[in-house]
C-alpha cells in the first residue's frame, strides 16, 4: 500500500535558534521510503541522524533570526501484516527478549507503576494479548474524551486517567501506561495516519505481542480515529518525549502545522478488524 505524506511547518526566529526535527518516515522492515524532498527557506546546513535502536530520523539546523519554513513530503510503501485477533497472544515476562524491556518500564509521560491497581482492576481478567490491548483501547475511548486545550506538554498518564480528556497523544500514554502495568511492553508511535480526519501528526501505540510468525509489534490507535493499517511510522520512543516532531532551543513562535496523507492508489475498504503487525 503506498502512500504520499507531507507536512509544512512554519515559524518565525526570534534569536538565534538551532531545530531538531523528526518528520521524515522512518525506514523499517515494513516501511519503504520510495521518495522525499525536503525544502528549507531559507536554506540552511542539515546535519542528519538516525538512533540505531529505534530507526528514528533526526535532523537539526541552525536558524537565525526571522522567518523560517520547513517542507517535507514522501511517497512512502507500507507491508502490513494482517492476522486473526484471536492468534495473538502475549510473552510470559521471563521469555521477553531483553531488549524490549525499556518499554516495560515506567517513562517520564507513562508511570505504569502508578496505574497498576487501576489496570488489574480493570483488564486483569481480559484475555491476555491481542484482545486484552484492545481492550485497554477500548476503555480508553470510551472513558476519556477527545478534547482538545485541556492537556499540555506536561500532562501525563496519570493526569489523564485523573482528567479523562485529552487528545492523540494523551490517549497513546494512558493506554502505555496500562499496558506496561499489565506486563506487556508498549511503545510510542508518532506517524501520519491515513483517515485521521483533520489531518495533523497522530499519535498511536505498538505493544509486544506473540502472533503466528513470532513475536513482534503490533498497532493500536486508542482515539479510533485512523487506521491502524495505514500508518506511516515517522519515529517511535517510549513516550512522546523522544519523538518530538519539532524541538526548537530558542525564542520562536509558530502556525498550526499542515500535515497531509494521501492513498496512492485508492484504498476505499473498510477499516481492517484484523490485528495488524507493523513489520513482517
Amino acid at each position: 500500500m503506498d502512500f504520499k505524506v507531507g507536512c509544512s511547518l512554519s515559524y518565525r526566529v526570534k534569536t538565534p535558534t538551532p531545530f531538531v526535527f523528526n518528520v521524515e518516515a522512518a525506514t523499517t522492515g515494513g516501511q519503504t521510503v520510495k521518495s522525499e524532498t525536503l525544502k528549507l527557506s531559507p536554506d540552511v546546513e542539515v546535519e542528519r541522524w538516525t538512533m540505531p535502536e529505534s530507526g528514528n530520523r533526526y535532523l537539526r539546523v541552525m536558524v537565525q533570526p526571522g522567518d523560517f519554513k520547513l517542507d517535507y513530503t514522501a511517497e512512502v510503501a507500507i507491508a502490513p501484516v494482517l492476522e486473526a485477533p484471536e492468534s495473538v497472544t502475549e510473552i510470559l515476562g521471563g521469555e521477553l527478549p531483553l531488549s524490549v524491556l525499556p518499554h516495560l518500564w515506567p517513562s517520564r509521560y507513562c508511570q505504569s507503576d502508578q496505574l497498576n491497581r487501576l489496570a488489574q482492576r480493570t483488564f486483569g481478567g481480559e484475555f491476555p494479548g491481542y484482545a486484552r490491548v484492545n481492550a485497554v483501547c477500548n476503555w480508553i475511548n470510551t472513558n476519556v474524551d477527545y478534547m482538545g486545550g485541556i492537556s499540555d506538554a506536561m500532562t501525563s498518564a496519570f493526569d489523564t486517567a485523573t482528567q479523562r480528556a485529552g487528545v492523540c497523544r494523551d490517549f497513546a500514554h494512558l493506554a502505555i501506561a496500562l499496558c506496561r502495568s499489565l506486563g506487556i511492553p508498549t511503545r510510542y508511535v508518532s506517524a501520519y495516519a491515513h483517515r485521521l480526519s483533520p489531518p495533523d501528526f497522530h499519535a498511536v501505540i505498538e505493544a509486544f505481542l506473540q502472533g503466528p510468525q513470532g513475536p513482534g509489534w503490533y498497532l493500536f490507535d486508542p482515539t479510533r480515529k485512523s487506521a491502524p493499517d495505514g500508518i506511516v511510522r515517522i519515529g517511535i520512543g517510549r513516550d512522546a518525549a523522544e519523538v518530538a516532531f519539532a524541538s526548537p532551543f530558542g525564542d520562536v513562535e509558530y502556525d498550526p502545522p499542515k500535515v497531509w496523507i494521501e492513498a496512492d492508489g485508492g484504498t476505499d475498504s473498510g477499516v481492517t478488524t484484523q490485528a495488524v503487525r507493523a513489520e513482517p
